[in-house]
Protein backbone atom coordinates (compact mmCIF):
# COMPACT_ATOMS: atom_id res chain seq x y z
CA UNK A 1 0.00 0.00 0.00
CA UNK A 2 1.12 3.49 -0.89
CA UNK A 3 0.50 6.53 1.34
CA UNK A 4 1.04 10.16 0.46
CA UNK A 5 2.02 12.42 3.37
CA UNK A 6 1.99 16.22 3.53
CA UNK A 7 4.19 18.55 5.62
CA UNK A 8 3.17 21.35 7.96
CA UNK A 9 4.51 24.70 9.09
CA UNK A 10 8.30 25.02 9.14
CA UNK A 11 9.04 23.40 5.78
CA UNK A 12 8.75 26.63 3.77
CA UNK A 13 11.71 28.11 1.86
CA UNK A 14 12.24 31.17 -0.40
CA UNK A 15 11.51 30.33 -4.04
CA UNK A 16 9.13 27.50 -3.15
CA UNK A 17 6.83 26.51 -6.03
CA UNK A 18 8.57 28.71 -8.62
CA UNK A 19 9.82 25.79 -10.69
CA UNK A 20 6.34 24.22 -10.71
CA UNK A 21 4.80 27.53 -11.84
CA UNK A 22 7.29 27.99 -14.67
CA UNK A 23 7.30 24.42 -15.97
CA UNK A 24 3.72 23.23 -15.72
CA UNK A 25 0.74 25.06 -17.24
CA UNK A 26 -1.78 23.33 -14.96
CA UNK A 27 0.28 24.26 -11.89
CA UNK A 28 0.53 27.87 -13.14
CA UNK A 29 -3.26 28.06 -13.49
CA UNK A 30 -3.79 26.74 -9.94
CA UNK A 31 -1.30 29.26 -8.51
CA UNK A 32 -3.09 32.08 -10.34
CA UNK A 33 -6.46 30.78 -9.09
CA UNK A 34 -5.02 30.87 -5.57
CA UNK A 35 -3.93 34.51 -6.02
CA UNK A 36 -7.53 35.37 -6.98
CA UNK A 37 -9.09 33.38 -4.12
CA UNK A 38 -6.78 34.96 -1.51
CA UNK A 39 -7.06 38.47 -2.91
CA UNK A 40 -3.29 39.04 -3.00
CA UNK A 41 -0.38 37.61 -5.00
CA UNK A 42 0.95 35.00 -2.61
CA UNK A 43 3.09 33.72 -5.50
CA UNK A 44 5.17 36.94 -5.35
CA UNK A 45 6.06 36.17 -1.70
CA UNK A 46 6.60 32.45 -2.35
CA UNK A 47 8.87 32.95 -5.37
CA UNK A 48 10.67 36.19 -4.45
CA UNK A 49 10.02 36.87 -0.75
CA UNK A 50 12.54 36.69 2.08
CA UNK A 51 12.65 33.99 4.75
CA UNK A 52 11.20 36.55 7.17
CA UNK A 53 8.22 37.34 4.92
CA UNK A 54 7.52 33.64 4.44
CA UNK A 55 7.57 33.09 8.22
CA UNK A 56 4.37 35.06 8.83
CA UNK A 57 1.70 32.51 9.74
CA UNK A 58 -0.82 34.09 7.34
CA UNK A 59 1.65 33.52 4.47
CA UNK A 60 3.37 30.31 5.62
CA UNK A 61 0.27 28.17 5.92
CA UNK A 62 -1.33 28.89 2.52
CA UNK A 63 2.13 28.80 0.87
CA UNK A 64 2.95 25.29 2.14
CA UNK A 65 -0.58 24.10 1.37
CA UNK A 66 -0.34 25.41 -2.21
CA UNK A 67 3.10 23.93 -2.84
CA UNK A 68 1.94 20.51 -1.59
CA UNK A 69 -1.44 20.35 -3.31
CA UNK A 70 -0.25 21.74 -6.63
CA UNK A 71 2.74 19.37 -6.64
CA UNK A 72 0.35 16.46 -5.98
CA UNK A 73 -1.79 17.56 -8.95
CA UNK A 74 1.22 17.10 -11.28
CA UNK A 75 1.93 13.48 -10.21
CA UNK A 76 0.98 10.98 -12.91
CA UNK A 77 -1.45 8.23 -11.88
CA UNK A 78 -1.93 9.81 -8.45
CA UNK A 79 -3.85 7.08 -6.61
CA UNK A 80 -3.22 7.05 -2.86
CA UNK A 81 -4.26 4.06 -0.75
CA UNK A 82 -4.08 6.34 2.30
CA UNK A 83 -3.13 9.94 3.12
CA UNK A 84 -1.99 11.87 6.18
CA UNK A 85 -0.65 15.34 6.92
CA UNK A 86 1.28 16.87 9.79
CA UNK A 87 -0.85 19.63 11.37
CA UNK A 88 -1.50 22.08 8.49
CA UNK A 89 -0.61 19.21 6.11
CA UNK A 90 -3.90 17.51 7.00
CA UNK A 91 -5.69 20.06 4.78
CA UNK A 92 -3.43 19.12 1.85
CA UNK A 93 -4.18 15.45 2.55
CA UNK A 94 -7.93 16.17 2.44
CA UNK A 95 -7.61 17.69 -1.04
CA UNK A 96 -5.50 14.72 -2.15
CA UNK A 97 -8.20 12.24 -1.11
CA UNK A 98 -10.96 14.49 -2.50
CA UNK A 99 -12.69 15.22 0.82
CA UNK A 100 -12.24 18.95 0.10
CA UNK A 101 -12.06 20.94 -3.13
CA UNK A 102 -8.92 22.98 -3.80
CA UNK A 103 -10.79 26.28 -3.38
CA UNK A 104 -12.62 25.33 -0.17
CA UNK A 105 -9.47 23.96 1.44
CA UNK A 106 -7.45 27.07 0.54
CA UNK A 107 -10.13 29.30 2.07
CA UNK A 108 -10.11 27.21 5.26
CA UNK A 109 -6.30 27.23 5.44
CA UNK A 110 -6.22 31.02 5.12
CA UNK A 111 -8.98 31.38 7.73
CA UNK A 112 -7.02 29.04 10.04
CA UNK A 113 -3.80 31.01 9.52
CA UNK A 114 -5.44 34.36 10.35
CA UNK A 115 -7.28 32.90 13.36
CA UNK A 116 -4.07 31.34 14.71
CA UNK A 117 -2.16 34.59 14.17
CA UNK A 118 -4.85 36.40 16.20
CA UNK A 119 -4.75 33.78 18.97
CA UNK A 120 -0.95 34.15 19.15
CA UNK A 121 -1.33 37.90 19.65
CA UNK A 122 -3.92 37.36 22.42
CA UNK A 123 -1.71 34.98 24.40
CA UNK A 124 2.09 35.41 24.27
CA UNK A 125 3.16 31.79 23.97
CA UNK A 126 5.67 29.49 22.30
CA UNK A 127 6.83 25.90 21.72
CA UNK A 128 9.95 23.85 22.46
CA UNK A 129 11.45 20.64 21.05
CA UNK A 130 12.39 18.00 23.63
CA UNK A 131 14.95 15.39 22.53
CA UNK A 132 15.80 11.96 23.93
CA UNK A 133 13.36 11.81 26.82
CA UNK A 134 10.50 9.35 27.08
CA UNK A 135 6.98 10.67 26.42
CA UNK A 136 5.65 9.79 29.89
CA UNK A 137 8.29 11.88 31.67
CA UNK A 138 7.60 14.86 29.38
CA UNK A 139 3.82 14.55 29.90
CA UNK A 140 4.21 14.29 33.70
CA UNK A 141 6.40 17.41 33.91
CA UNK A 142 3.97 19.34 31.65
CA UNK A 143 1.04 18.38 33.90
CA UNK A 144 2.90 19.52 37.03
CA UNK A 145 3.71 22.92 35.50
CA UNK A 146 0.13 23.36 34.25
CA UNK A 147 -1.25 22.46 37.71
CA UNK A 148 1.01 25.16 39.17
CA UNK A 149 -0.59 27.83 36.95
CA UNK A 150 1.31 27.86 33.63
CA UNK A 151 -0.18 26.03 30.64
CA UNK A 152 2.27 23.54 29.07
CA UNK A 153 1.17 20.51 27.04
CA UNK A 154 2.63 17.87 24.71
CA UNK A 155 1.85 19.19 21.20
CA UNK A 156 3.65 17.14 18.52
CA UNK A 157 4.60 13.47 18.93
CA UNK A 158 6.98 13.62 15.96
CA UNK A 159 8.95 10.38 16.36
CA UNK A 160 10.42 8.33 19.21
CA UNK A 161 12.66 10.66 21.23
CA UNK A 162 11.30 13.86 19.70
CA UNK A 163 8.31 15.53 21.32
CA UNK A 164 7.38 19.20 20.92
CA UNK A 165 5.70 20.98 23.84
CA UNK A 166 3.50 24.05 23.68
CA UNK A 167 2.43 26.66 26.24
CA UNK A 168 2.87 30.06 27.83
CA UNK A 169 6.31 31.69 27.45
CA UNK A 170 6.98 31.37 31.18
CA UNK A 171 5.68 27.79 31.31
CA UNK A 172 7.90 26.70 28.43
CA UNK A 173 10.99 28.26 30.07
CA UNK A 174 10.26 26.40 33.33
CA UNK A 175 9.58 23.19 31.39
CA UNK A 176 12.87 23.38 29.46
CA UNK A 177 14.85 23.63 32.72
CA UNK A 178 12.94 20.79 34.39
CA UNK A 179 13.14 18.53 31.32
CA UNK A 180 16.91 18.99 31.05
CA UNK A 181 17.19 18.13 34.76
CA UNK A 182 15.11 15.00 34.06
CA UNK A 183 17.61 13.88 31.40
CA UNK A 184 16.52 15.43 28.11
CA UNK A 185 19.44 15.71 25.70
CA UNK A 186 18.01 19.06 24.58
CA UNK A 187 14.98 21.21 25.36
CA UNK A 188 15.07 23.93 22.78
CA UNK A 189 12.64 26.86 22.44
CA UNK A 190 11.47 27.07 18.80
CA UNK A 191 11.22 30.26 16.73
CA UNK A 192 7.41 30.16 16.48
CA UNK A 193 4.85 32.85 17.22
CA UNK A 194 2.56 30.87 19.48
CA UNK A 195 1.49 27.71 21.30
CA UNK A 196 0.05 25.66 18.47
CA UNK A 197 -1.90 22.49 19.38
CA UNK A 198 -2.58 23.68 22.93
CA UNK A 199 -5.59 25.08 24.84
CA UNK A 200 -4.20 28.56 24.05
CA UNK A 201 -5.47 28.07 20.47
CA UNK A 202 -9.10 27.88 21.69
CA UNK A 203 -10.07 31.31 20.19
CA UNK A 204 -8.79 30.13 16.78
CA UNK A 205 -10.63 26.83 17.14
CA UNK A 206 -13.94 28.63 17.76
CA UNK A 207 -13.41 30.78 14.68
CA UNK A 208 -12.38 27.88 12.44
CA UNK A 209 -15.19 25.62 13.67
CA UNK A 210 -17.86 27.82 12.11
CA UNK A 211 -16.02 27.91 8.78
CA UNK A 212 -15.51 24.12 8.74
CA UNK A 213 -19.19 23.48 9.49
CA UNK A 214 -20.14 25.80 6.61
CA UNK A 215 -17.93 23.86 4.15
CA UNK A 216 -18.96 20.75 2.19
CA UNK A 217 -16.86 17.68 2.97
CA UNK A 218 -17.20 14.91 0.34
CA UNK A 219 -16.81 11.14 0.62
CA UNK A 220 -13.04 10.54 0.29
CA UNK A 221 -11.46 8.18 -2.26
CA UNK A 222 -9.24 6.70 0.47
CA UNK A 223 -8.90 7.02 4.26
CA UNK A 224 -7.11 9.89 5.95
CA UNK A 225 -5.14 9.16 9.12
CA UNK A 226 -5.92 12.19 11.26
CA UNK A 227 -3.63 13.90 13.77
CA UNK A 228 -6.11 13.83 16.64
CA UNK A 229 -6.79 10.08 16.67
CA UNK A 230 -3.91 8.67 14.55
CA UNK A 231 -6.54 6.36 13.02
CA UNK A 232 -7.93 5.89 9.50
CA UNK A 233 -11.10 7.93 8.94
CA UNK A 234 -13.44 7.85 5.92
CA UNK A 235 -16.65 9.49 7.21
CA UNK A 236 -16.95 13.19 6.25
CA UNK A 237 -18.61 14.22 9.56
CA UNK A 238 -15.94 12.48 11.61
CA UNK A 239 -13.22 14.08 9.48
CA UNK A 240 -14.79 17.51 10.16
CA UNK A 241 -14.90 17.01 13.92
CA UNK A 242 -11.30 15.79 14.06
CA UNK A 243 -10.15 18.75 11.96
CA UNK A 244 -11.82 21.15 14.40
CA UNK A 245 -10.31 19.39 17.42
CA UNK A 246 -6.86 19.45 15.80
CA UNK A 247 -6.08 23.08 16.71
CA UNK A 248 -6.05 22.47 20.46
CA UNK A 249 -5.09 18.76 20.46
CA UNK A 250 -1.67 17.15 19.99
CA UNK A 251 -0.42 15.91 16.62
CA UNK A 252 0.04 12.15 17.06
CA UNK A 253 2.46 11.67 14.18
CA UNK A 254 4.46 8.79 15.67
CA UNK A 255 1.22 6.89 16.36
CA UNK A 256 -0.12 7.76 12.88
CA UNK A 257 2.91 6.27 11.12
CA UNK A 258 2.81 3.18 13.36
CA UNK A 259 -0.90 2.64 12.60
CA UNK A 260 -0.43 3.14 8.85
CA UNK A 261 2.35 0.53 8.78
CA UNK A 262 0.23 -1.84 10.91
CA UNK A 263 -2.64 -1.40 8.41
CA UNK A 264 -0.40 -2.39 5.48
CA UNK A 265 1.26 0.80 4.21
CA UNK A 266 4.69 -0.15 2.85
CA UNK A 267 5.65 3.07 1.04
CA UNK A 268 5.42 6.70 2.23
CA UNK A 269 5.70 9.49 -0.36
CA UNK A 270 6.16 13.04 0.96
CA UNK A 271 4.54 15.71 -1.19
CA UNK A 272 5.49 19.34 -0.56
CA UNK A 273 8.44 21.48 0.46
CA UNK A 274 11.25 19.88 2.45
CA UNK A 275 11.97 16.33 3.60
CA UNK A 276 11.02 16.53 7.27
CA UNK A 277 8.29 13.88 7.29
CA UNK A 278 10.23 11.16 5.51
CA UNK A 279 12.97 11.62 8.11
CA UNK A 280 10.40 11.20 10.90
CA UNK A 281 8.92 8.09 9.22
CA UNK A 282 12.41 6.54 9.09
CA UNK A 283 12.87 7.26 12.80
CA UNK A 284 9.62 5.45 13.55
CA UNK A 285 10.60 2.48 11.34
CA UNK A 286 13.99 2.47 9.61
CA UNK A 287 13.03 -0.43 7.31
CA UNK A 288 10.08 1.30 5.65
CA UNK A 289 10.32 3.12 2.30
CA UNK A 290 9.99 6.92 2.67
CA UNK A 291 10.74 9.15 -0.34
CA UNK A 292 9.91 12.52 -1.94
CA UNK A 293 7.36 12.88 -4.73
Amino acid sequence: MKAYIFPGQGSQFPGMGKELYENNSNAKKLFEDANSILGFRITDIMFNGTEEELKQTKVTQPAIFLHSVILASTIENFKPDAVAGHSLGEFSALVANKTLTFEDALKLVYKRALAMQKACELNPSTMAAVLNLDDNTVETICKEITAAGNIVVAANYNCPGQLVISGTVNGIQIACEKLKEAGAKRALVLPVGGAFHSPLMEPAKVELEAAIHATTFYQPICPVYQNVTANAVSQPDEIKNNLIAQLTAPVKWTQTVENMIKDGVSSFIEVGPGKVLQGLVKKVNKDIEAISA
